[in-house]
């Protein structure tokens, strides 16, 4: 019996250790099948067939390789690529292009110009399913039914979401008296509190449009506040804001699928009112007391580690990481280690991979359990339960819960004696998420967590099919020191080559989203990943021992780890180059992700076909012209690049969050603040504007701010529509921060854009001829119309429809008494 007992246990590490692939039929032995050769005089089958493996030595690489895969022709070719797909058929490759499908929906969906009908989107998918149905007959058009059946259910999940979502959205900034319940706090870095409120009632004015649930910052709060507390204040709301420019991150669109119907900030002080704790409904009352214990446990985590390093420790452990500094998170983000911070998969692995070693260390304390039992699967279940718990104790954020199901699939894979990591189990997590939260597939968290973890799977099942093709000798026998140096060299090794894998995989997607790049992350996380391991350790020990109040020591050591990893961080970024790369087309991130796709999925041959596409969209990746001007929402602020790495802004103290977006997309590193001059003192006339040099900062006088663009283009930004009349004489580009402003110039070679324009298509980004600077600027904005429901509020705001800012009406003097 205890023969036996571990002979199963070695049988579910052999599953565990071989990729799924190897499960299936051999590969063919040739690249491309070899047809039957034609009997012609001269040309012997016997010798075609002989084996080209030992060829004669003056015969060359190229010689060989012909030799090797024989004629190429167009039929024989076809009859490749014919085999070849039968047996990526046979391996299961249609089940893995299930996500892929659903996600083409899904992106097809939210670039739509125009919201789709419901009913017309299930006739759709009734139809193709139909026709997908009749069509089994026929494989080919079977398949290719079933691929669009597929994208069109990712289109419905996504309509279904934005229905379900159906957030209320503030339309325009109010004052107003708020009395909601308080669902979540989190002590930022400035010293505020950010307070999620789910809104109960509003007064002075009553809203008759009410968010149901709004985020607002607070100086001080009362002691004794906490989640599920009701409170009541005065507090200015804001409507969510769109891209800060064209391309770019939407807020709108992450608040709409995130309930968030407005943000702003308490005019003073929030107070608790008494309330009926019968009237909270079940599932608040269980939200409130996690949330709660959220925040006990990071502040018992702060008071005994403290600083910024308590701040990490409560951001790994209970995922509040509002506190932690912005120095630190910058230095983390130019070094590429930021992923350490936001608990996904590395988080979810480590504590899993920590559970399941401490039990399985347990276990084999009792080798005679450990034979009877399959005490595997004992340890996988604690490490599901474990990795369940730490997901609600973290806030059940986006990014963990994807993680979670990843994991969880895996780790039910191991409970049912499957492989766990393959590829089929990364596309059943892939399919809940994309089912779940379809809006996520546009989002950066999603495409770089997926793009990793299939280009680590893919690499590591294909190293594992090499590897078990290979006869191995056993090892020699080694000193200790020598056995500990290859421990390391192969653990470095094996980081490295993780580091690199997965920085591959997602770099163009992280520049797509953000304009930057990491030059000195593989080092980064050389340095720092061993640090990370062991903090984890000590997290899951201390999480562990806290009940028992033993959690001290694990804290402290915790704390030690953490402050190396920021002096770490902190070295690094000071010695790494500047991150911002600039803008890359749309293009070029389709490519490369269809070129991944094909490379990650396939296991023939095939993979091949991914070089062309990897090479097209290398290539197409400089085809994104930079912006010559950049335009706020709101028209209170302008960027000009002028050259020399400096970007000149239109106000002294100009948004630090938009600026710094402006300046990774145009690649530049500083930047300019206007130049002010007083009305009557000479030193700068607006009659003298074309005299501008190129290149030129703002330069502001009397309400209206003038640049030069390196291509000799004028910028005109007035605060006054009455003032625009006097740029037309020589400006290219005049913006009007003046919501009742209109075009005063009718001249054709003269882009006016106004408040109004502003707040109803959103930021805008301004384009010049190369070859001259008199021909007409071109605009491009960052909403279209007509709205998606997440800009549908644009519509209403008082800028929106033409009207100055609101001013309450001075109170009337008593009139004289009638006599």
């Amino acid at each position: 019996m205890a023969g036996r007992g571990r002979g199963l246990d070695r049988g579910e590490d052999a599953v565990i250790g071989v990729s799924e692939r190897s499960l299936f039929a051999p590969l063919p032995t040739s690249p491309l099948p070899t047809s039957p050769p034609e009997k012609r005089p001269g040309n012997d089958p016997s010798r075609a067939e002989l084996p080209s493996s030992s060829p004669p030595a003056r015969a060359g690489l190229v010689e060989r390789v012909r030799k090797r895969i024989g004629p190429i022709s167009l039929p024989r070719l076809r009859h490749g690529v014919a085999v070849a797909a039968d047996l990526e058929l046979d391996r299961g490759i249609c089940f893995l292009l299930v996500p892929v499908c659903l996600a083409v929906g899904a992106i097809a969906y939210f670039s739509l110009a125009a919201e789709p009908d419901f009913a017309r989107l299930i006739a759709l998918v009734v139809l193709i399913g139909f026709c997908a149905l009749v069509s089994r007959s026929w494989a080919k058009t079977h398949l290719c039914f079933m691929a669009a059946f597929l994208c069109t259910l990712g289109l419905l999940a996504a309509k279904v979401e934005t229905w379900r979502a159906g957030t209320q959205v503030l339309g325009s900034e109010i004052s107003t008296q708020i009395t909601g319940r308080v669902v979540s706090l989190d002590q930022m870095e400035t010293g505020r509190i950010r307070l999620t409120i789910d809104v109960v009632s509003t007064a002075r004015p009553k809203l008759r449009y009410m968010p149901r649930r709004v985020r607002l910052s607070a100086r001080k709060i009362p002691a004794d506040m906490t989640a599920g507390s009701l409170i009541s204040g005065y507090a200015k709301l804001l409507p969510p804001t769109g891209p800060v420019r064209p391309d770019s991150y939407d807020f709108s669109f992450d608040s709409y699928f995130a309930g968030i119907g407005g943000s702003g900030f308490f005019l003073g002080n929030p107070r608790i009112v008494a309330a009926d704790d019968k009237e909270v409904p079940l599932p608040a009352r269980v939200s409130s007391s996690i949330e709660n214990a959220r925040e006990a446990i990071a502040e018992h985590i702060r008071s005994i580690v403290g600083g910024a390093e308590g701040e990490i420790a409560a951001a790994l452990i209970v995922g509040v990481r509002a506190g932690i500094p912005d120095e630190i998170n910058e230095a983390m983000r130019r070094t590429g280690i930021y992923h350490i911070i936001s608990i996904s998969g590395l988080h979810m692995a480590l504590v899993a991979g920590t559970v399941m070693g401490l039990l399985r260390g347990a276990f084999a304390l009792f080798p005679d359990l450990s034979a009877r039992r399959p005490v595997k699967k004992y340890a996988a279940a604690a490490a599901l339960l474990s990795i369940a718990a730490y997901l609600v104790i973290s806030g059940v954020v986006v990014a963990a819960e994807r993680s979670f199901i990843m994991l969880a699939v895996m780790l039910i894979a191991v409970l049912f004696d499957r492989a766990a990591l393959t590829m089929r189990n990364l596309a059943i997590s892939a399919i809940a998420v994309i089912i779940v939260s379809p809006h996520e597939v546009i989002g950066p968290s999603f495409q770089m967590s997926f793009a990793a973890t299939a280009a680590l799977v893919g690499a590591y099942a294909g190293w594992a099919d090499h590897r078990a093709g290979q006869t191995r000798s056993p090892p020699p026998k080694r000193s200790l020191p020598g056995f500990l140096t290859r421990k390391i060299l192969h653990s470095a090794g094996g980081l490295a080559m993780t580091s690199i894998i997965a920085g591959s995989a997602t770099a163009l997607f992280a520049i797509w989203h953000f304009q930057r790049v990491s030059p000195l992350s593989l080092f980064a996380n050389l340095a720092i990943m061993p640090i990370v391991s062991v903090v984890m350790f000590l997290a899951v020990a201390s999480a562990l021992l806290m009940p028992f109040g033993l959690d001290w020591p694990a804290l402290y050591v915790m704390g030690k780890g953490l402050t190396a990893m920021i002096a770490i961080s902190a070295w690094i970024s000071q010695r790494s180059p500047l991150d911002a790369v600039g803008l890359i087309s749309r293009e070029s991130v389709i490519l490369v992700a269809i070129a991944l796709v094909i490379a990650t999925m396939a296991t023939t041959w095939l993979r091949l076909a991914a070089l062309p596409f990897a090479l097209a969209g290398l290539l197409t990746v400089s085809q994104a012209r930079a912006p010559d001007v950049l335009i706020s929402e709101d028209a209170r602020l302008i960027a000009v690049p002028i050259g020399g790495g400096e970007l000149a802004v239109s106000r002294a103290r100009p948004n630090e969050f938009t600026v710094d977006n402006w300046k990774r997309a145009v690649k530049s590193e500083s930047i300019i603040v206007p130049e002010v001059f007083n009305k009557g003192e000479g030193q700068f006339d607006l009659a003298h504007a074309a005299d501008l040099p190129s290149g030129a900062p703002f330069y502001c006088v009397e309400g209206v701010c003038l640049a030069r663009h390196p291509s000799g283009a004028i910028i005109a930004h007035v605060e006054d529509r009455k003032d625009a009349w006097k740029a037309c004489a020589f400006a290219n580009l005049i913006v009007i921060d003046d919501a009742t402003g209109y075009d005063p110039c009718h001249n054709p070679l003269v882009l006016v854009i106004t408040k109004r324009q502003l707040a109803r298509k959103g930021s805008a980004a301004v384009f010049f001829d190369g070859q001259s600077a008199i021909a007409p600027a071109t605009v491009s904005f960052a909403v279209d119309s007509p709205y998606r429901p997440w800009h549908a509020k644009r519509a209403f705001s008082r800028e929106a429809r033409g009207l100055p800012p609101y001013r309450k009406p001075e109170r009337p003097a008593d009139s004289p008494a009638v006599q």
